[in-house]
């Protein structure tokens, strides 16, 4: 399955899709007070999944729909695993699966077997990567042959504020610079920096460029462009990004996540349209909108 794009056909997989499965929902509803899951996705204007297998298939239609080939469903609150893996069974060659983790205080690796790539939010969570909480995660990683996303610089969850809860998030340990040491550390281990480092673009590519099992993930709007000293704009992140790292450390994503807004294709688009005007070749486009993540995920 390919996608039209400017290079003309092209394969796509998506690196960053969020699987907001109905656990969930119940996640919200409880830091509401107990308020009914029902409720919330009325508040919010989201379709609540009837079942994993209802809200799986519903990415199956969507990503046929736009031609995209695969997606990373990434399980959006700890201890959802499930989810994520009951979705793959379900679609064979279709998701990879990755799983939100708290390495503190929901730290369940028997129940990481068949999930991908862990998630680590430790601004949301509240540690440091190179504490002893955090290194186990790359610890079990290296052992099961695995990837880590670690996101960094800002983070904004928009449900939250759409619903008015409290997010006690800690900056202190949001900056990539702190994977320095365990990249190099854990050097077969594949390290991905969601948002270009969601802030820290600077330190995001600093590391990538002391250690080549770090990878940039280029999902979502990137709206933290406007933090940085001097105006960024797309183009201008991507050729930076392709100075550093090179067109084989790139994983497209989108940052898709609810329905019924579904596959975010003016992304794709806007993403497709920068890297075309850089000169990127098709050969390198390819390698950034699927290659390199069915490489590092082994598929």
């Amino acid at each position: 399955m390919e996608r039209d794009s400017p290079w003309g056909a092209l394969g796509v997989s998506d690196a960053h899709v969020h699987f907001f499965s109905r656990k969930l929902f119940d996640a919200l509803a409880a830091m509401k007070g107990g308020a009914d899951a029902q409720a919330i996705g009325a508040r919010l204007g989201w379709q609540l999944p009837e079942s994993t297998e209802a809200l799986a298939s519903a990415w199956v239609k969507e990503l046929d729909h736009h031609r995209v080939a695969r997606a990373a469903l990434i399980a959006s609150v700890p201890g959802d695993e499930e989810s994520v893996v009951a979705a793959a069974a379900a679609h064979p060659g279709r998701f990879f699966t990755y799983s939100m983790v708290d390495p503190v205080k929901c730290w369940l690796p028997e129940k990481f077997g068949k999930i991908q790539v862990i998630c680590l939010f430790p601004a949301m969570h509240r540690y440091s990567v190179h504490s002893g909480e955090g290194k186990r995660a790359f610890e079990w990683a290296a052992a099961h042959h695995r990837a880590v996303f670690v996101h960094c610089g800002v983070l904004s969850v928009g449900v939250r504020k759409k619903l008015g809860i409290e997010s006690r998030f800690d900056m202190r340990f949001s900056n990539p610079i702190d994977l320095h040491g365990i990249a190099l550390e854990f050097p077969t281990v594949p390290i991905i920096i969601p948002h270009f480092g969601a802030g820290y673009f600077r330190e995001a590519l600093m590391l990538a460029d002391q250690c080549a099992n770090v990878y940039l993930d280029t999902s979502s709007s990137n709206g933290w462009m406007r933090y940085q000293e001097s105006h960024l704009d797309l183009r201008q992140v991507f050729k930076r990004a392709l100075d550093v790292a090179g067109p084989k450390r790139l994983l497209f994503g989108t940052d898709s996540s609810f329905f019924p807004r579904g596959w975010q294709a003016q992304i794709f688009d806007q993403q497709a349209t920068a890297l075309y005007e850089l000169g990127v070749s098709h050969a390198d486009a390819r390698l950034i909108f699927e290659e390199n993540l069915l490489r590092i995920i082994g598929a």
